[in-house]
């Protein structure tokens, strides 16, 4: 057992996604899609505001009627924080504080609260870029720690880590990557020992891993870097294929209808053949660039959202652009969608949402908060959930 790991409790079980569950960075899927969910007509209506301690981009996750969020705090950004929230009141349920064991330096507009936890529908896996990993169950009781910098103490960059973590097939999955050192991992959810280790590029990189599930029983890892886009088997890291033409070390991958979409090139869509060591692309399109927010699929189309702020909706199909709407950015949170709407959180403050049709979309609501967003909203049973550093908002 490695000396990185801190405290251990075997008790441990899964449970099925529900369908209000936002369990991790973009949804259940990875994806920013609530689907068959609805959602906000307004963001005038804030059903409750409350205040959270210190810093934090992560976004929120929802595991029933609990949401969960994490914070940093201190001068040094070293205190750690996972807190727990009643989903329909907003009251706190719980929270857990933790000393960092890693770096916690990072560029002013990140803090070391900037990854997004995840859950397997019974635990809580918590990830800051100090590289700590906590495992906490639902009432907020310690499984495990694991300080990743013990291990390996050279992965870390000036700018601040950013990776948000996946948990599938049992597995917590972090991408560590940085000039010095890189690497993913992937640590045993019960026991927080690790299973595996692969060498990754090394360069900064602050993308996140996304899911490819084709074969439900089989659902491979994707993980992206400079280099491009590897698929992995969760519980061993081996990799199954891969796309090697080169990927943003920013904006994530998105999956929809088994095609995969890299920020690569703009965006270039894949199609994994199982016969084969390298997917297909099936097309190609530079105009379709994303900036710091991931891709949005849905309902047939593709959206981006470049550096002044211009949403462009693209055919899925064929990546051929159908048309543009200039959004008041700029942009670092990650779009959502759910009842046929686009949901937009901008860095001053401005929030949006967008009806997409066929020919244009248009804005049908606006609402200017007096926050900066970072971090990308939550959806679950019909409301939003979008925090800032200072705040945590609901809104119906």
């Amino acid at each position: 057992m490695r000396n990185g790991i801190f405290c251990l409790v075997l008790v441990f079980g899964t449970s099925a996604v529900a369908q209000a569950d936002w369990r991790q960075f973009r949804g259940n899927d990875v994806d920013g899609v609530a689907e068959d969910s609805a959602a906000p007509s307004s963001l005038e209506n804030a059903a409750w505001k409350i205040d959270l301690p210190g810093r934090g981009l992560s976004s929120p996750i929802i595991v029933g009627e609990k949401l969960f969020v994490t914070a940093s705090s201190g001068p040094r950004q070293d205190k750690l924080h996972v807190l727990c929230f009643d989903l329909e009141s907003g009251d706190q349920l719980w929270e857990r504080k933790f000393w960092a064991t890693g770096r916690t330096g990072s560029h002013k507009k990140m803090c070391n609260a900037t990854p997004t936890p995840c859950s397997d529908g019974q635990h809580v896996f918590a990830f800051f870029s100090s590289n700590d990993l906590i495992a906490l169950d639902l009432d907020g009781n310690l499984l495990w720690y694991r300080g990743l910098t013990y291990d390996y103490p050279n992965a870390s960059n000036s700018l601040g880590m950013s990776s948000s973590p996946i948990v599938l097939d049992e597995t917590v999955i972090c991408q560590v990557e940085s000039d010095a050192e890189a690497f993913a991992v992937g640590v045993n959810a019960k026991t927080g020992e690790e299973r595996w280790k692969i060498v990754r590029p090394r360069k900064a990189n602050w993308t996140s891993p996304c899911v490819f599930a084709a074969d439900s029983d089989n659902p491979l890892a994707l993980l992206q870097s400079s280099d491009g886009l590897a698929a992995i088997e969760p519980k061993t890291g081996e990799v199954v294929w891969n796309y090697s033409d080169g990927a943003s070390t920013i904006p994530s991958s998105v999956v929809a209808a088994n095609i995969v979409y890299v920020p690569s090139h703009g965006i270039t869509a894949l199609k994994p053949n199982p016969a084969s060591s390298a997917p297909e692309i099936t097309w190609q399109e530079g105009g379709l660039s994303p900036s710091t927010p991931s891709p949005l699929v849905y309902q047939g189309r593709i959206y981006t959202v470049n550096r002044s702020g211009a949403l462009t909706c693209a055919n899925i199909e064929t990546g051929k652009r159908e048309w543009q709407l200039r959004l008041r950015g700029p942009f670092s949170s990650s779009p959502v969608a759910a009842d046929g709407k686009l949901y937009f959180f901008g860095e001053r403050g401005n929030a949006q949402i967008v009806e997409p049709g066929e020919k244009r979309g248009e804005i049908v609501s606006e609402h200017k908060f007096e926050a900066t967003f970072l971090a990308s909203p939550a959806i679950s049973e019909g409301a939003l959930f979008v925090r800032s550093d200072e705040h945590l908002w609901k809104i119906k």
